[in-house]
């Protein structure tokens, strides 16, 4: 999975899922099996508070918390109702079932300057992780105002209007993920005149781009493939920007 493919997953877990942050979800459904097993897994998880929010869920309700987001989806989450975990399989991928911290002490460029955070990379605090999806903005599972899956401000890099916001400590890559650069709409890691004719064909509507490449080709950051971005993504690829 590349960065860009990690943070569609995450966006559409953010806006296209119901979720609902329970201590060890690892992407389970709220039915009758899965709230007995939050419910026995965790005596956080049985607190009133808390039991209450998962007894009412609905069977359609993802069970999640924040390191329990990126593990699922490495894990090969896919929104598959028949499975257990949506179609991740425990501990695959190489990725090992660990907490936040332990997870971004395995993370590789860890910094506290946020100038240079790069789209799919993590974002971290004591006890708390997050993947930073590009202009100022993350996606993370917290108890704290939508109390499951959703898109929030990182004050580090900016502030956005319309979000909660957050200031992290950390960030850093995530070894299991490729990061391919700003601009490679076709992921084959350069930026050449080839994901310049992407964009361009997108932004005629003569392309249909997915979420992945759209956040690697929205170069401007306003959310569109335009000619704009087709322009820029042609700079880079002869190393004019």
């Amino acid at each position: 999975m590349n960065n860009y493919e990690l943070a569609a997953k995450c966006i559409r877990l953010a806006l296209n899922t119901k979720t609902l942050y329970v201590l060890g979800g690892i992407g389970y459904r709220l039915d009758a099996a899965g709230k007995a097993r939050a419910l026995d897994m965790y005596a956080y998880n049985r607190q009133w508070s808390r039991k209450r929010l998962i007894e009412a869920a609905g069977a359609d309700t993802y069970a999640i918390d924040c390191v329990g987001m990126i593990k699922t989806l490495l894990w090969g989450f896919d929104w598959d109702k028949n499975k257990v975990y949506g179609g991740a399989v425990y501990s695959s991928n190489g990725v090992p079932d660990i907490g936040a911290d332990a997870m971004i002490s395995l993370c590789k460029n860890v910094s506290s300057d946020f100038t240079k955070i790069e789209t799919g990379e993590a974002v971290w605090m004591d006890g708390h992780i997050g993947v930073y999806i590009g202009n100022g903005l993350c996606v993370e599972c917290s108890l704290k105002w939508a109390d499951g899956v959703q898109i929030t401000n990182v004050t580090n890099v900016c502030k956005r209007k319309g979000y909660n916001s957050r200031k992290w400590t950390k960030h850093g890559k995530l070894p299991w993920v490729a990061y391919k650069p700003q601009g490679d709409i076709d992921f084959d890691g350069a930026v050449t005149a080839a994901d310049a004719r992407l964009a361009m064909r997108a932004a005629v509507d003569k392309e249909k781009l997915t979420q992945a490449q759209k956040l690697a080709g929205d170069m401007d950051g306003d959310g569109q493939i335009t000619a704009a971005d087709a322009r820029e993504i042609l700079r880079r690829s002869v190393g004019k920007a």
